[in-house]
C-alpha cells in the first residue's frame, strides 16, 4: 500500500467515531429518500437541529450554547450569522465558557470589551462550509494536520487525535469536537468541547 493510500486508511479509522453523528444522519436521509419516512435531526443541547433553520436561529435552541448565543448577541454579531454565509462554525458549549478563569466571560460581555468578545467569537468562524468529511480530506492532505483561518483573521490547526478531531488554538489550547455536522441554512456547525483563543 503507498504511504499516502495508508495515511488516508489510517485517517478514515480514527475518524469513524467523529462522524457518527453524521453518518447516522446520513443514513437516516437516505433512509428518508427511499420512502422509508422523514430524516431526523441532528440534536444538540436537547433541541433538533434544522438543516433549513440558520446558525443563530439553531443555535438559541439549543440549552447548552446559552452562553454563546448570549455573546454573540453582545458582540453584534447576529445579523452576520444569519446571513447567507456560507460559515463553518466551532460552536463552544455553555460548560465550555463556563471552564474559562472565572470572570472572563462576565469581563468579555460588557460593552467596552465589545472588541475582544468579537475576536474571539470570530475566531471560531471559519468562512464557507468544512463538513467533516471535508476537514478530514484536508487534514489527510496536511500529512496529519489542516491549518484554517478564521473570520478574525488567525488560525486553527486541525488533527486526527483520540478516536476524534482536535482543533487546537494560537495559544495552544485544544478543543474537542464532540457534535460534528449540524447543518444549517447557511453553514454548519462543530460541537466543540473548549472555547477557542486567538
Amino acid at each position: 500500500m503507498k504511504p499516502s493510500l495508508l495515511a488516508f486508511a489510517l485517517a478514515t479509522l480514527v475518524a469513524v467515531p467523529v462522524l457518527a453523528t453524521a453518518g447516522h444522519h446520513e443514513n437516516k436521509a437516505d433512509h428518508a429518500k427511499m420512502g422509508h419516512g422523514p430524516a431526523t435531526p441532528v440534536m444538540v443541547g436537547g433541541a433538533p437541529m434544522l438543516a433549513n433553520r440558520d446558525i443563530v436561529d439553531n443555535a438559541v435552541k439549543s440549552k447548552d450554547h446559552t452562553t454563546l448565543v448570549a455573546a454573540v448577541k453582545a458582540a453584534g454579531l447576529v445579523d452576520t450569522l444569519k446571513g447567507a454565509g456560507p460559515f463553518t462554525v466551532f460552536a463552544p458549549t455553555n460548560a465550555a465558557f463556563d471552564a474559562l478563569p472565572a470572570g472572563t466571560v462576565d469581563s468579555l460581555l460588557k460593552p467596552e470589551n465589545k472588541g475582544q468578545l468579537t475576536s474571539v467569537l470570530t475566531y471560531h468562524v471559519v468562512a464557507g462550509k468544512v463538513d467533516a468529511k471535508t476537514l478530514l480530506s484536508q487534514i489527510e492532505a496536511g500529512g496529519g494536520t489542516a491549518t484554517l483561518t478564521t473570520v478574525q483573521g488567525g488560525t486553527l490547526t486541525a488533527k486526527a487525535a483520540g478516536g476524534g478531531v482536535q482543533i487546537t488554538d494560537a495559544k495552544g489550547g485544544s478543543a474537542r469536537v464532540t457534535i460534528a455536522d449540524v447543518n444549517q441554512s447557511n453553514g454548519v456547525i462543530h460541537v466543540v468541547d473548549k472555547v477557542l483563543l486567538p
